[in-house]
């Protein structure tokens, strides 16, 4: 597929050009119990919060941004070794694993606490976010246009204890079962080369 063959000389470009400290990003796609999930797996990332970004009210509770009024996203905070994952690498995950086309909605959730978002941490994470979507969208990955939101990172409100690795605590529950476990095993089956050893 030339997504993948594109993608695959783009990260070779960009590996290493964003310094050797562990850096962050801070990206929303739906549910942060599915992104959290997800990340939680991926070589390279040291740590995963899930949070609240993109708001207006400080200190926001989860009530609040489902309720529609605080303008946060459910977002996820990653913590990644530039020297083993890329940025354009957790970008390639991303976008492979929720359906960046849908406005304020991944499958039956919807608002803008789901909105499909990169809240980005300085100008180079931005030009990458930036051209990761223009890959996508010129080898049409997807059948309707991406509508991720690029918004510069402002601050970021970790989510209450009890969302902390939700997945792992709770995988019998219903929402985990048929929402976050398909996304799990889809994200495994395509990166099961940048899955951390057991």
């Amino acid at each position: 597929m030339r997504i993948i063959y594109c993608i695959l000389i783009f990260l070779t470009i960009t590996t290493n050009t964003m310094g050797k400290e562990l850096e962050k990003a801070t990206l929303g796609g739906g549910c942060f119990w599915c992104t959290e999930a997800v990340y939680l797996e991926l070589k390279g990332v040291t740590d995963v919060k899930p949070g609240y970004s993109g708001g207006n009210i400080k200190n926001p509770t989860y009530e609040q941004v489902c309720a529609e009024t605080t303008g946060h996203a459910e977002v996820i905070q990653i913590t990644f070794d530039p020297d083993i994952i890329t940025f354009s690498e957790i970008l390639e995950v991303f976008f492979m694993t929720h359906n960046p086309t849908t406005l304020n909605k991944q499958g039956n959730d919807v608002g803008t606490q789901y909105r499909s978002a990169i809240f980005y941490h300085s100008k180079k994470q931005k030009e990458i976010a930036e051209k990761v979507i223009h890959l996508f969208n010129q080898e049409k990955v997807y059948d309707n246009p991406i509508v991720t939101e690029i918004t510069e990172f402002d601050i970021f409100y970790q989510a209450e204890d009890y969302h902390v690795n939700y997945y792992a605590r709770n995988k019998s529950q219903g929402y985990c079962q048929f929402v976050v476990a398909p996304k799990v095993a889809k994200f495994k089956k395509i990166f099961k080369e940048k899955l951390k050893e057991k």
